[in-house]
């Protein structure tokens, strides 16, 4: 099992849902955090758009789904899918996959895949 994580840009959420609704992914958590990334707070020069932009701390969303093994890289897939964003901007997120070592169902203290 595996537990994924993926930290994305607040208007990429509905896109997200929806990709992981097509492949039947119905359980997962989601929570408003801020952060920032490789920008670090420095000022940053997009040459592309002639722009500069102060990197504080910023609005990300951060979604966390459990998932069996063999379902990983489809969920992994929807989420790049979702949030993926053809303009090139910096901070389009990133997805994290950890080990999920077990996973008990409380109202039926089912265990392991089982319980997903």
């Amino acid at each position: 099992m595996k537990y994924v994580i993926a930290m994305i840009r607040p208007e990429k959420l509905d896109a997200v849902k929806k990709e992981l609704q097509k492949i039947e992914v119905h359980g997962l958590t989601v929570s408003s955090v801020s952060g920032y990334g490789a920008q670090g707070g420095h000022l940053e020069v997009d040459r592309s758009k002639a722009k500069k932009y102060e990197a504080n701390l910023l609005e990300k969303i951060k979604i966390e789904i459990a998932v069996k093994d063999d379902f990983l890289q489809t969920t992994v897939e929807a989420i790049g899918r979702g949030s993926s964003d053809k303009d090139g901007y910096v901070g389009s997120g990133k997805i994290f996959v950890l080990p999920l070592e077990n996973v008990i169902r409380i109202r039926t203290n089912e265990a392991g895949n089982d319980a997903l």
